[in-house]
């Protein structure tokens, strides 16, 4: 799945736009078989 380009300037509120990698794997789990990983608490994943 494509990402989209973070900002340039690390440590950064909003640099890492993982909100936006996440509203698009939410889409494509709405639709698709193949699943993406979301967040550890949608996606039941055990913490390590």
């Amino acid at each position: 799945m494509g990402k989209p380009k973070k900002r340039t300037s690390p440590r950064r509120t909003g640099a890492r736009r993982s909100h936006l990698v996440l509203k698009l794997a939410r889409a494509v789990n709405a639709k698709s078989p193949v699943k993406v990983r979301t967040t550890a608490k949608e996606t039941g994943k055990k913490a390590a």
